[in-house]
């Protein structure tokens, strides 16, 4: 299978979540930043960013406030959805390519 078939797909799904990653990550230092919580950088809150969109969920970082909690789940439910569907289509695409292929 042609390795480079994918990759623009694999691309934009590495940039939109990279983009996911300090979007949600600045809205959650900012919700979080009066509360008292490990929340005390940007960068942090990227890096919880990245645990929660990656759905590793290490438990270092938790927000406390209800705002932040929620905007938690969104990330969480948003995730799930944002690796899915790329994924779906770029598995189909490879699918595709290979049955090209073997005719």
């Amino acid at each position: 299978i042609n390795a480079e078939y994918g990759c623009r797909e694999l691309l934009l799904l590495v940039v939109m979540w990279a983009m996911g990653v300090v979007t949600f990550g600045s809205i959650m230092f900012y919700i979080e930043e009066d509360q008292d919580s490990d929340f005390n950088s940007i960068l942090k809150a990227c890096w919880w960013a990245v645990v929660t969109m990656s759905t590793v969920g290490y438990g270092d970082l938790v927000p406390k406030s209800v705002p932040g909690k929620l905007v938690g789940s969104v990330v969480v439910f948003l995730s799930m959805v944002f690796m899915a569907l790329p994924m779906t289509i770029i598995v189909s695409d490879e699918r595709e390519l290979a049955d090209k292929q073997t005719q």
